[in-house]
């Protein structure tokens, strides 16, 4: 069924359309329909007036005598200097409603406090509560507590009593200043006074109530009220004796006193029960409207709507706004802008709120186009946008890094006479650093901060964004940049500033920055100790770490768990086991519990070190403090099983696992394969391979444990299908996975295979290992390469010397025939224009040889003599290749001759060279020579006088 009702234009309003409004009585909303209120849509916005910055006083009254009209000089007359002469004799002339806006008028408290003492001090005058409720409201605004209590002092002595409306005063105060419990003990002196609370008294107990989350005692306060019984027990605070008394409670409690002085009057004084009453103020009905909304109790919130047309109260903008938000919090967008077009119904203007409400419910679903909408309806309408306006659109701009469009909003504000609001600063900042815009970003912030100046709090939130990118410079240099009217820089920035040099591995820096904040005035807190701490484990400084948690406890501070963590686990991975039992104790002995991190740690550095009783000792102890037993603990507890044989206890604790939620994990997996195939157990390794390929958990580990499993039983034919299978399944990320299936093509024979392999891996930037070059050496031998060359290779690479990485490569890429490869990996070190040794010369000689280049390859020969490098047998060797291939048999006779007249040793891997080159250059005859030579002349004398036939 629809309901109809005039205030909305007669539009279903039933709870399917207009959620907030099921229930709502019909025959009460004429009382609603027949408010209205003026329209100022036709009134120029405040923001065309010629000087914005201008405080319009309101005109004054056809009735007001001349001295309230001259009231907005006086603040004048008293920067010229009036003295209290002539002051007094102005307040003379003023009635006592003249004097309260003067007093009202004073956004200072000094000044408001010092003519509220002339005013005393004046002959006729008579005390006026008024006059005080305006200056205790100032002076709580202001945070003047010690001033306030004076004030309260000279207002007793003066005999006026309390009000309602000073109450609500102070309450008020101390409530935005965020002293609840404060501001509520007021209540215990109106009960002790027997004054009941008005209507606004009770809606400012409620709002302090709503507003520090205390839902339930706000409303029970509230229908309290209503039935005619305040439950002054519903706010009682439970205090533990244990806390400090705070100088606020102390001030509070002589404030009781001298207000109990006071004669308690016949008036306000009859008790504090009153009959039922009904509130009559929108404000009220607006509180708890609010309430409701934030306590997410939306019927409540819609039945106190209700109640509020029922009680014939008009909505005002407010009462809109915070439905409007309610409806915008919980989602309900189209509701939300139904309640925007009733409010142009019922000529209720909508403010710049209204609109700030909407650009916020669209920016929290990423509606950009609709609140772009809004922004600039808010001028349409003839309103101003405010800071929270700026505010909200540069924040969606940002998120959808447009930066044009932020410029051009930045520069409309400025050209309209706003700033960049502070807590802007820090998100159009983090956009210009994520876009890279870093010229931009120093321009923006010396800008909008160099002159004005920002908090701590946005000046650390800048630093942050630096510090998340790793530009631990530009972090450095805002941090120690021109601050504007703020010099001094606060801990939090201190320790963002350490973040970023943690981020960034600037240990040293962090470390230095922390010494420092003393002697500049900023002492550590406890988030500078823990954030320092972790960095340090992080880096794997476990030593200066734990002196530095020394120093924490000395500092008073007690270090967090995640503290003692952090340094356990450095500890851990340095296999410290000693010094890390060392912190744990320390851990206990100050009461801070080890949480499952803890635990873990330490069960997997027993686990690393084979020592299963103590892994199984911290194991039990982690179960015994009821903390949750995690798969990762487990895994450590196969790991350690598995490190010293013990496949069953392993086997067991794997088939547990098999019964948790997710099941083992892809480490215990793999620890149990490595556990199978030291023991040969093939078919059990293979078994929980399967299931890891099947489930796609897999990684590179796994397949290496299989290839080395198979190597090592025999089964070349296997691991060369899991070679190949690792190969095109994408798992060859790093140099390991790289050498698992290079070893394995090496074993079996697969020369280009696993040369082709090298050359993938180092066009993936990744550089070999020394399992790399091992596997490289044993290709070389069964390619066949003399022993003496793979000797001269292995030789210069276990020495360090230079290039031998990039000479060895290169001779197996010419070994395998991917020449193109190897003289690209032999011009590395040829045009490095640095000294040669002898074994890449001769690297060089055998890929350019071997590529058929032999002019190239004699030329470097020639090089290498000229630059005083004697020939060893590897060159001897190299150049017969290279004779062989161009058919130059007068060179291979000079190589023979070297040993025939014994001017070389005798070699058979140059016997061999030789006759191979022979028979590629087609004499045989001569090969034949050579190798009856080679029988002869590699096992007799060195001092043997025979010579064989010339060749």
């Amino acid at each position: 069924m629809s309901l109809y009702c005039c205030c909305c234009g007669g539009r279903d309003l039933s709870p399917r359309r207009f959620g907030y409004l099921r229930n709502l009585p019909c025959s009460l909303l004429p009382s609603f329909a027949s408010s209205r209120h003026p329209s100022t849509r036709f009134l120029p916005p405040l923001c065309s007036l010629p000087n914005p910055n201008l405080t319009v006083s309101p005109p004054a009254p056809a009735n007001s005598n001349a001295a309230a009209a001259t009231l907005p000089s006086v603040p004048r007359y008293r920067e010229d200097g009036l003295d209290d002469e002539a002051l007094d004799a102005f307040l003379a002339d003023l009635s006592p409603k003249e004097q309260t806006v003067l007093l009202k008028r004073q956004r200072d408290w000094r000044r408001a406090l010092h003519l509220l003492r002339r005013m005393r001090s004046l002959a006729h005058y008579l005390p006026n509560p008024f006059h005080y409720n305006v200056v205790l409201r100032t002076l709580g605004l202001a945070r003047r507590w010690d001033e306030l209590r004076l004030c309260w002092l000279e207002m007793a002595k003066d005999g006026i009593l309390p009000t309602n409306n000073t109450y609500a005063t102070l309450i008020d105060a101390y409530g935005k200043a965020g002293l609840v419990k404060e501001a509520l003990l007021w209540l215990k002196h109106m009960r002790a006074r027997g004054v009941s609370p008005d209507e606004v008294c009770m809606n400012t107990v409620v709002r302090i109530l709503k507003d520090s989350g205390r839902f339930d005692e706000g409303e029970r306060f509230f229908r309290g009220w209503c039935n005619g019984k305040v439950e002054f027990d519903v706010l009682e605070t439970e205090t533990d004796g244990s806390d400090s008394i705070s100088p606020n409670s102390f001030l509070l409690t002589e404030l009781f006193k001298s207000g109990s002085r006071a004669p308690v009057s016949k008036k306000i004084a009859p008790g504090v029960e009153d009959g039922p009453r009904r509130p009559r103020l929108a404000a009220t009905f607006n509180t708890l409207i609010d309430l409701y909304g934030k306590a997410g109790r939306l019927q409540d919130a819609s039945d106190a709507f209700a109640e509020m047309l029922r009680s014939g109260i008009a909505p005002d903008t407010i009462t809109f706004n915070t439905i409007i938000n309610i409806c915008g919090t919980n989602g309900l967008l189209s509701e939300a802008e139904s309640l925007l077009a009733k409010m142009r119904e019922r000529r209720v203007d909508p403010d710049t709120k209204t609109f700030n409400i909407l650009m916020s419910m669209y920016a929290s679903v990423g509606n950009v186009k609709t609140v772009l909408k809004y922004y600039n309806k808010i001028r349409e309408v003839g309103l101003c946008p405010d800071t929270v306006s700026h505010r909200i659109i540069l924040q969606v701009l940002c998120e959808r890094s447009s930066v044009g469009e932020l410029e051009d909003a930045i520069e409309e504000m400025t050209k309209a006479g706003a700033r960049v609001d502070e807590q802007s600063v820090p998100v159009v900042m983090k956009m210009y650093i994520n876009q890279g815009m870093l010229n931009e970003a120093n321009m923006f912030l010396e800008k909008h901060c160099a002159s004005t100046g920002i908090s701590s709090r946005n000046y650390a939130a800048i630093i942050d964004a630096y510090a998340e990118k790793g530009l631990w410079k530009e972090a450095e240099d805002v941090f120690y940049g021109k601050r504007g009217t703020r010099n001094k820089n606060d801990v939090v920035e201190y320790n963002v500033l350490i973040k970023a040099y943690g981020k960034a591995k600037q240990y040293d820096k962090a470390l230095s920055l922390f010494e420092d904040m003393r002697n500049f005035g900023t002492w550590p807190d406890g988030c500078s100790f823990n954030s320092l701490i972790q960095m340090l484990s992080g880096g794997d400084f476990p030593d200066r770490a734990w002196e530095l948690l020394g120093r924490m406890r000395d500092a008073g501070f007690r270090p967090r768990c995640e503290t003692f963590s952090a340094v356990i686990a450095s500890y851990s991975r340095k296999s410290m086991i000693s010094e890390a039992l060392e912190v744990y104790r320390e851990m206990k002995a100050l009461g801070v519990e080890p949480n499952e991190v803890v635990y873990g740690s330490l069960i997997d550095m027993f686990a690393e070190a084979g020592k299963v009783e103590e892994a199984l000792h911290y194991f039990n102890l982690m179960e015994e403090s009821g903390l949750p037993i995690n798969g990762i603990v487990l895994t450590s507890l196969v790991k350690a099983y598995s490190k010293v044989g013990c496949w069953r206890e392993a086997q067991e604790l794997y088939t547990k696992m098999k019964t948790l939620d997710g099941g083992p994990d892809t480490i215990a997996s793999n620890c149990m394969i490595n556990l199978y195939a030291d023991l040969g157990m093939v078919t059990e390794a293979k078994l929980i391979f399967n299931d890891l390929r099947k489930n796609g958990e897999a990684d590179g580990i796994s397949y290496a444990t299989m290839m080395y499993l198979y190597k090592s039983m025999g089964m070349l034919e296997e691991a060369i299908g899991v070679a190949q299978e690792v190969q095109k399944s994408g798992l060859l990320t790093d140099c390991a996975s790289y050498n698992s299936v290079i070893a394995a093509y090496a074993v079996n024979g697969k020369l280009k295979d696993s040369a082709e392999l090298l050359q993938q891996m180092i066009s993936r930037k990744i550089l070999p290992d020394a399992s790399t070059f091992k596997s490289i050496f044993t290709l070389l031998k069964k390619g066949g390469f003399a022993m003496e060359v793979v000797s001269q290779l292995e030789s210069s690479y276990n020495e360090g010397k230079r290039f031998a990485r990039q000479a060895i490569i290169t001779s197996l890429f010419s070994m395998v025939g991917l020449h193109a490869c190897a003289l690209e990996s032999c011009d590395l070190f040829l045009s490095a224009g640095m000294p040669l040794e002898s074994f890449a010369y001769n690297s060089a000689i055998y890929a350019y040889g071997a590529s058929g280049m032999v002019d190239k390859a004699l030329n470097l020969y020639m090089r290498m003599q000229d630059e005083g490098l004697k020939p060893d047998i590897v060159t001897y060797i190299y150049l017969a290749i290279c004779y062989g291939k161009a058919r130059m048999v007068e060179g291979l006779r000079r190589i023979y001759g070297l040993l025939k007249y014994q001017e070389l040793e005798p070699n058979e891997s140059l016997y061999k060279a030789l006759i191979d080159a022979y028979k590629i250059a087609g004499r045989h005859d001569l090969a034949e020579l050579v190798e009856q030579e080679m029988r002869f002349s590699v096992d007799r004398p060195t001092d043997d006088d025979s010579e064989a036939e010339d060749c």
